[in-house]
């Protein structure tokens, strides 16, 4: 008995060690079953922005092949977003649907790859609708993060990592995009 127990605990050791870079504030969600809009409805994390790709009509186009990576705000970076923010997204439907396309990226991106990636700087993704989003390491209170910036200077942290699907994956942000 007092095997296991110890060898699960060195890899719990070896995991929190090893997952120190960009490390996660939020606990990453299940592993999904499904497409990304599927894996998304049912964690915990991520209903709100599943409502959200529903609303903005890109359902149907996220269960499609792929691959996709979705940086989604989790439900906690929707609750603390101000109304206002919100209401001003909601008023223009054209202008909402192009404020989602914005977290999802064309290929699978996951946290392994991103980090490979980042060691030869800052990294340039494709979104669906054709702009750029990109990734870079910032120091936040002493800790290294991974901020997402879209084409207009938007900016938010990824907070939750590798929420695997059928056609991609998804990684979980603290924030909506915002300036």
């Amino acid at each position: 008995m007092k095997k296991p127990f110890f060898v699960i605990t060195a890899l719990l050791a070896f995991c929190l060690s090893a997952n120190s870079l960009f490390a996660q504030t939020a606990a990453p969600a299940a592993a999904g079953s499904g497409d990304v809009v599927a894996a998304m409805t049912a964690s915990d994390s991520y209903n709100a922005f599943s409502v959200a790709v529903r609303a903005a009509g890109i359902t149907t186009q996220l269960q499609g092949a792929g691959p996709f990576t979705v940086f989604a705000p989790t439900n906690d970076a929707y609750a603390k977003t101000p109304s206002t923010r919100l209401d001003s997204l909601f008023k223009d439907p054209t202008a909402y649907a192009n404020h989602i396309k914005t977290y999802i990226v064309n290929g699978k991106f996951t946290k392994t790859d991103i980090l490979t990636g980042l060691q030869k700087g800052p990294i340039k993704y494709t979104t669906i609708d054709n702009h750029t989003l990109t990734l870079a390491p910032v120091t936040v209170n002493g800790h290294t993060r991974l901020q997402i910036t879209d084409e207009a200077g938007n900016k938010a942290q990824v907070g939750a990592y590798d929420l695997m699907a059928t056609n991609g994956v998804v990684h979980g942000l603290t924030s909506i995009l915002q300036k």
